[in-house]
């Protein structure tokens, strides 16, 4: 599933609507103008009116570089019929709050047990698509009523927010400035030893460097009462090792064979230094800075194109091979982006599906380029992100399709 199948996201949204209201209200429903139509059987009648943009997302991007999608608010007039015509019977009045209550169920729009194509259109979502109810007053109803019959029939209005439709262009990712890609990445140095002091009200982040950072990595965390014993770091729910205190200064490193057996992924963390108190066992946690992991890409590399041999024969594909750490899980957020001449071609959100029991701390990663993908041959640098979170590297594949 991919941000392309966001273009279906309207038309995904009325047919999750549809299948969800039949089966909590017990209720066929109908999408379209609510003129009565053909069925002579007790019915709910859904009718899209009016698509507008969230005024509170507006230029909002899934990341960083990347134009910001279409963030959309749909509003929905709903209808009961009794039978064909009869829309204002006491009968039609009690579908009509069948209606209501199916669409003030919480789990309205969960996408479990849903048609695949809607699936994929709706799960790319960030955010749960809220819904809403909005007033119905009559003078709205009788002008969307307005048709071959003018009739004003009984109805009510709801909305759905945010629907996202993301972009068709790549992201306009860069290279990361201050970094020389000429040069291998240097190796983390050996961590020093820590020294134990006198206990205080505990320790406090003033500063973390850098931001982010990868496995391996020495971070520093600024601030006071760092120097005291029993203290190390939490990244999230992962506890790591002090490798030096100072009394403004403390230091951790992002052990790798911690952080692989938790099994987290690249992305933005809550930082804090726990101490343990030495009386009672009790842990004491300080107030909480923001540090982003990030993933290490140690290598891309283009695998033989695949030719499928019908009649005639056709080119098929091509893998790509990735290799580091962190590289990402079927859930995360993962963007693979081709770079070259200053500029982004285009931007790839999916890859082949990792096993269900994946190597500890996710080190490798294929993409499968189509040859109708739009990629000429050559050479490229390729961007890396997983959560939003961009590597450091950026290595140069060069590839050719066969003729």
């Amino acid at each position: 599933m991919g941000l392309a199948d966001t273009s279906r996201a309207i038309g995904a949204v009325s047919a999750a609507l549809k299948e969800r209201i039949d089966s909590f209200s017990g209720l066929s429903v109908s999408i379209g103008r609510p003129s009565g139509g053909a069925s002579t059987n007790p019915h709910l009648n859904l009718f899209l009116y009016e698509v507008s943009f969230d005024p509170f997302l507006k230029n909002t991007p899934l990341n960083e570089g990347e134009r910001a999608p279409l963030w959309v608010v749909l509003k929905y007039l709903l209808t009961a019929f009794e039978a064909a015509e009869d829309s204002d019977s006491e009968k039609a009045h009690e579908h009509l709050g069948a209606g209501l209550r199916a669409i003030n169920t919480n789990d309205l729009l969960r996408l479990d047990g849903l048609t695949s194509t809607t699936v994929s259109a709706l799960d790319p979502n960030p955010s749960p698509l809220h819904v809403s109810f909005d007033e119905s007053p009559a003078d709205l109803v009788a002008k969307l009523m307005q048709g071959p019959d003018e009739k004003v029939r009984l109805s009510a209005c709801f909305q759905v927010r945010p629907v996202m439709i993301a972009p068709s262009e790549p992201g306009d990712y860069s290279l990361l400035v201050g970094i020389d890609y000429t040069v291998p990445t240097p190796v983390p140095t050996e961590p020093y030893v820590g020294i134990d002091v006198i206990p205080s009200m505990g320790p406090s982040i003033s500063e973390i460097s850098p931001i982010g950072f990868e496995i391996g990595e020495e971070v520093t965390l600024r601030g006071t009462d760092m120097h005291l014993s029993g203290l190390s770091v939490m990244l999230g729910s992962v506890e790591l090792p002090v490798v030096l205190q100072r009394p403004d200064e403390l230091h951790f490193r992002v052990d790798e064979s911690t952080v692989a057996s938790a099994g987290i992924s690249a992305g933005s963390y809550p930082v804090s230094v726990v101490q343990t108190l030495p009386g009672t066992g009790k842990r004491r946690r300080s107030k909480a800075v923001i540090g982003n992991l990030v993933p290490t890409l140690d290598s891309v590399v283009p695998a033989a194109a695949v030719i499928d041999i019908p009649s005639p024969p056709v080119l098929s594909h091509r893998d790509f091979d990735m290799t580091g750490k962190l590289l990402g899980t079927n859930d995360d957020d993962a963007v693979i982006a081709f770079y070259r001449d200053g500029a982004v071609l285009k931007t790839f959100d999916v890859f082949t599906p990792i096993p269900a029991s994946p190597p500890p701390g996710q080190p490798t990663r294929q993409l499968v380029l189509r040859s109708g993908a739009g990629i000429p041959a050559g050479s490229y640098n390729i961007i890396f992100l997983v959560n939003g979170q961009q590597a450091p590297q950026s290595p140069l594949v060069s590839f050719t399709w066969p003729s």
